[in-house]
């Protein structure tokens, strides 16, 4: 989810760049009110694409963000009273999402509230194409949705010019894009660029609304812009027709000769913009491609394992691990063996007496390959129409292994904390066999199993058309509060 919010942040970023650089002085007020709602909404959606046709592999430090947010892949659970309220069993980062949409869906209705007062105590006048709503000793000027609102002190003279400009937003429906970013507004509190997002629309608005009703007579548009000081509401997502920062911009607007057609070309700047952005969240990173499937194992039996993603061309961790696990063997000063599989080959160190016996090389079986490697990796339930399934099988096995975690008792009695490293394989039939762990002592070991044989069936693997068997491994990391 960090990635995901980091992501539209940044392709929000860049657009509304392209747009102050080189699209919000031009007069196709049309065209930029449809880039504004389109990129923002396109800045939501583009993070979950990934195109084949564009996905490549990108080196670990041409990603832009830290390494400790990217760790999809390694799951941490704490010791947990049974007994917890709801509120307890919160993550502290969702209950500040929460409290964050809770007010601001307040302040929200607050608004909402400040407007059906204001209507409550006007005079309504009901007309064909609006509604006017007469507010008496005042000098205000807006309209939300069909509603005009004109204060009773407004002179005669002037009421007629208002409410002209005033029914450009009502026809053209402006309300429905200052509430649309008053919602995101809510959903994504904690970003200012839904703010200049919505002040943008605003005064494009504007914009639109005097280029309309200045067509009959522009000096009169003048005049009455910089003739008198109305009042303003603090509310953001109606449309005001006095805004004391906008009354420049209007003006320069206004003077503005017609931008030319061949200056719509500008538009097609969005096109390589948009093209990068897909290239970038199909990119993967090849440090977290190699590393996805790493996990060391240890049998009752003496025997380690280590899955890799590609045997022939281990990564730079992948051998540091590999050593760190043969260091540990060794150490132990008795018969030990390691097996370093690929899914596809294998390499079998025997270790004694403190030192390497003896390796051998061996060929596995060709309908296995490994979760890294396996173009079309198995389906978990739930995943059937997903566009990444890769990403949504990752995603599925956390939330089953924190449904079903347990922290034993006697586990907590004795301090024990610590990472569980765990692999198993999907069969060619969907089923799960073959579960190995290793990790600091049994009791947490067999909290994994029990976890791990709880998985659904799945959809299995395919390699060239045919199913396969896919060898999967996750660390599991216990910690006590």
């Amino acid at each position: 989810m960090i990635q995901y919010v980091l992501e539209s942040l940044v392709f929000q970023l860049i657009f509304l760049l392209t747009y102050d650089l080189f699209l919000k002085k031009e007069t196709f007020f049309q065209w930029n009110r449809i880039y504004l709602i389109g990129t923002f909404t396109l800045s939501l959606i583009l993070p979950w694409i990934r195109i084949e046709a564009l996905q490549a592999l990108v080196p670990n430090e041409l990603i832009a963000y830290p390494s400790f947010l990217w760790q999809l892949d390694e799951i941490t659970v704490y010791s947990k009273n049974n007994n917890e309220g709801f509120f307890e069993s919160i993550s502290w980062e969702h209950m500040v999402f929460g409290i964050g949409v809770l007010v601001m869906c307040c302040w929200f209705s607050i608004k909402l509230f400040q407007i059906l007062r204001l209507k409550h105590k006007g005079v309504v006048h009901y007309h064909k194409d609006y509604t006017k709503i007469v507010v008496p000793k005042s000098e205000t000027a807006f309209s939300f949705f069909r509603n005009i609102f004109l204060g009773q002190d407004i002179k005669q003279d002037k009421q007629r010019q208002i409410i002209a400009h005033e029914l450009v937003h009502v026809r053209q429906l402006h309300t429905i894009d200052l509430i649309f970013f008053e919602l995101m507004h809510i959903m994504f509190w904690f970003n200012p660029l839904v703010f200049v997002y919505q002040k943008r629309a605003s005064e494009l608005h504007e914009f639109i609304a005097d280029s309309e009703v200045s067509k009959g007579n522009k000096k009169e548009q003048y005049q009455l812009l910089l003739s008198d000081v109305f009042q303003t509401q603090n509310i953001s997502f109606v449309n005001q027709f006095f805004k004391k920062s906008l009354i420049k911009k209007r003006i320069v607007m206004l003077q503005k000769e017609k931008s030319g057609k061949i200056y719509r070309l500008k538009y097609l700047l969005l096109l390589p913009v948009t093209v990068s952005m897909l290239l970038y969240t199909s990119c993967e990173d090849v440090e977290n491609e190699k590393g996805r499937i790493v996990s060391s194992i240890r049998q009752d039996n003496n025997e380690s394992f280590l899955v890799v993603n590609d045997l022939n061309n281990m990564s730079e961790s992948e051998k540091n691990i590999q050593q760190r696990l043969i260091d540990e063997l060794i150490e132990l000063k008795s018969a030990q063996t390691l097996m370093v599989e690929d899914g596809s080959n294998s390499i079998k160190l025997h270790i004694d007496e403190g030192e390497i016996k003896k390796m051998e090389v061996q060929k596995s079986s060709a309908n296995s390959v490994p979760f890294g490697k396996v173009p079309d990796v198995p389906i978990f339930r739930g995943c059937e129409g997903a566009t990444d399934t890769r990403s949504c099988f990752m995603e599925k096995m956390q939330e089953h292994i924190k449904k079903h975690f347990y922290y034993p008792k006697e586990a907590q009695d004795k301090g024990l904390e610590g990472r569980v490293n765990v692999i198993f394989t999907i069969t060619e039939e969907g089923f799960i066999k073959d579960i190995k762990t290793k990790g600091p002592d049994k009791i947490l070991e067999d909290v994994v199993v029990d976890i791990i044989s709880k998985l659904p069936r799945m959809q299995p693997g395919k390699h060239n058309g045919e199913n396969i068997s896919v060898p999967f491994s996750i660390p599991i990391i216990f910690e006590l509060d």
